[in-house]
């Protein structure tokens, strides 16, 4: 069942589309399904993209600990996502899916003086890393209730 998005935004829609391919992709472990996601995702604008995908992990990490996250359960999320990923993608980098973590939980270095990852490095990782968490659930309804949480977030400030 393919997911309507004309009740986002025109700029959302892409965002959405290309997400759900893209982890749909990583979760069947399909090279070359995802390899088109991640080049869609990557052409589009990546503050928005970032957004959106950080927010998506986030709201993943609320919901596979309600109770919270300490250092431990970060630790297990992010080993458990680069062995997952390693089995079919060998080039899965456990900084960048680090990098998307922090980001996704607020806590980044802003005086880190490497330069971030491509836009496709990190289309890449965030499927992968959604696709581990969310197991065999499907991502449509996560990715609604992010652009849901991303509304309110902007009707509230």
């Amino acid at each position: 069942m393919e997911q309507n998005w004309r009740h986002l935004p025109p700029p959302a829609r892409p965002i959405a589309v290309a997400a759900v391919a893209a982890v749909d992709a990583a979760q069947r472990h399909d090279e070359p399904d995802l390899t088109a996601a991640v080049d869609d995702l990557a052409a589009l604008d990546p503050a928005q993209t970032g957004l959106v995908l950080g927010t998506l992990v986030r709201l993943l990490l609320e919901d596979t600990h309600p109770d919270g996250l300490d250092g431990e359960a970060v630790r297990g999320v992010l080993e458990r996502g680069v062995r997952a990923a390693a089995q079919w993608q060998p080039e899965v980098d456990p900084h960048v899916m680090l990098l998307l973590l922090a980001g996704a939980l607020g806590v980044t270095d802003e005086g880190d003086d490497e330069p971030p990852p491509k836009p496709g490095t990190l289309a890449r990782h965030s499927a992968l890393l959604v696709a581990d968490l969310l197991g065999p659930r499907p991502v449509g309804p996560f990715v609604a209730a992010t652009f849901t949480e991303l509304e309110r977030a902007q009707l509230n400030d």
